[in-house]
């Protein structure tokens, strides 16, 4: 067997059911799905038992450890060559494994990361999250839009890396913060090769409202952060581009007093970028709506982002 995919999952069993129907759609056959359940009390059982009898599917329980944990079971109790990590929300194209599969062997990878997009169908609200999440205008141009595909650093929404590469360096070593990252960056340290593949995209199926999608981008500054712990390189000038945005909207009023030179220079910065996002984001989607609504998740995500970097920069002894 060539590929095990293994998903873990904590209480969204209206997911899985959707991303499981995908994959059963792959134009590539020779794969094994492995649910690993991390202490839901909304179990997605009911979720295998339905499929079950139409793919290589297997179902796992453990207690609620954090989805890094959850993967490693689901590893350990695999049976392919090369492990693919999906999160519970994300539905994949038809030809994902079979694009994946060739890029694999005509790349000689032994690791890769894929980048995600949002499906003609999704909400004019999903369309502008997944703009945020993937734009060059936001932290989408530190995340994954890289020229060169070996700079990629592959997270765990969509990722995957041989059963070599995991027998001499292991798995995933945080439960929750920033454990894809870490395990990409030791990837490519041990010598092994990583690379983004572009084919291999899922359709990310994000349900956050704006509140909980502010808490995200905090939550993903401060993994950013905190992954110094492991890899004291891996925090970049450009990584401090959220503080920098942030501390500038803050700060304006100061500089009205101060200077207000100064601060309409800096008032006409935030307002070029933001007719760009909007034109962006319109132009993407075809949508003055979601152009609209990219300028609110755009604000948001660098908000929440920049503050996640300073809290964990904050912390004493960090």
């Amino acid at each position: 067997m060539f590929f095990s995919i293994i998903i873990p999952v904590y209480n969204r069993p209206d997911e899985i059911e959707v991303l499981v129907q995908s994959l059963r759609k792959q134009t590539y056959k020779d794969f094994e799905v492995i649910l690993v359940e991390d202490g839901s009390s909304l179990s997605c059982k009911h979720v295998f038992e339905k499929h079950r009898l139409h793919l290589q599917l297997f179902y796992l329980e453990q207690k609620n450890s954090g989805q890094g944990f959850a993967r490693n079971l689901g590893i350990r109790k695999s049976k392919g060559d090369y492990f693919v990590f999906f999160d519970s929300d994300c539905q994949v194209p038809a030809g994902y494994l079979e694009s994946l599969k060739n890029a694999i062997q005509s790349r000689k990878l032994d690791a890769h990361g894929g980048p995600d997009d949002a499906a003609e169908a999704f909400s004019p609200w999903q369309k502008a999250m997944n703009f945020s999440m993937t734009s060059l205008w936001t932290t989408g141009g530190i995340r994954g839009n890289v020229k060169d595909p070996s700079r990629y650093q592959a997270r765990g929404f969509n990722m995957g890396f041989s059963k070599e590469v995991y027998q001499q360096i292991g798995g995933f070593i945080h439960p929750n913060m920033a454990e894809d990252i870490e395990i990409s960056m030791r990837i490519k340290k041990a010598g092994f090769k990583l690379e983004l593949v572009k084919e291999a995209f899922v359709y990310h199926r994000r349900k956050n409202d704006f509140f909980s999608f502010i808490r995200q981008g905090f939550q993903f500054g401060r993994n950013r952060v905190f992954i110094r712990r492991y890899h004291p390189e891996a925090v970049k000038w450009v990584h401090l581009l959220p503080l920098l945005f942030l501390l500038g909207v803050l700060f304006l009023p100061l500089a009205v007093i101060f200077s207000p030179i100064i601060a309409g220079i800096f008032l006409m910065v935030y307002v070029v970028w933001t007719v760009l996002v909007f034109i962006a984001g319109a132009t993407q989607y075809r949508s003055l709506l979601v152009g609209s609504l990219a300028i609110l998740t755009s604000y948001g995500q660098l908000f929440g982002y920049g503050a996640g970097v300073l809290m964990e920069f904050a912390k004493p002894g960090k």
